[in-house]
């Protein structure tokens, strides 16, 4: 078993529980999954550059992204319906506890100037969005075999009710949240 679902289920599920006063353990929020997408942004035209980001994506991830494509045409932004715009990876069970062990312990540590991550990110129903400028904090990935730093977005997403809940699970497993002053 992964050592993060060991933490989850021997410290955070009585922690949660305490704190909140959930009467049944089904009550105690979950991460559900995490998603991991990147957008391509001005490089939609160039066909290396999305194999690129499939490929860093999938060593990042260790599984196959799919390339996500645009359902509606906008003039504003040159975009035509059917476009492709971007990649994204869907994580659940044992690679969601691997990525998100990944993430925590090794990658953000590795963000220069590193002073925690934002605890406002939360969109209202206990999910949280966190966004990357470049996949080199990642050890998978080699300085040298890359083309270009491209950003990505990753949302963890979890059972909770609210945000309050949310960011206590996401805090317990040991995200380094910014302290605000």
């Amino acid at each position: 078993m992964n050592k993060m679902k060991e933490k989850y289920q021997k410290e955070i599920v009585p922690a949660l529980t305490k704190t909140f006063e959930y009467k049944n353990n089904m009550e105690v929020p979950r991460i559900a999954k995490v998603v991991v997408n990147i957008g391509m942004g001005s490089e939609m035209e160039n066909a290396k550059a999305i194999e690129a980001a499939v490929a860093d994506l999938a060593k990042i991830t260790g599984q196959k992204p799919i390339v996500t494509k645009a359902r509606k045409s906008i003039a504003a932004f040159k975009l035509r319906e059917g476009r492709i715009i971007g990649t994204k990876v869907t994580l659940r069970g044992e690679r969601m506890w691997s990525f998100l062990d990944r993430l925590i312990n090794v990658a953000l540590p590795r963000v220069r100037d590193f002073r925690g991550v934002s605890p406002d990110a939360f969109d209202g129903r206990g999910n949280y969005t966190l966004g990357l400028k470049d996949q080199l904090v990642f050890p998978e990935i080699e300085y040298d075999k890359i083309d270009k730093l491209r950003g990505m977005e990753i949302t963890i997403v979890t059972t909770a009710r609210s945000d309050d809940h949310g960011r206590l699970l996401i805090q317990l497993f040991g995200m380094p949240f910014r302290k605000e002053a």
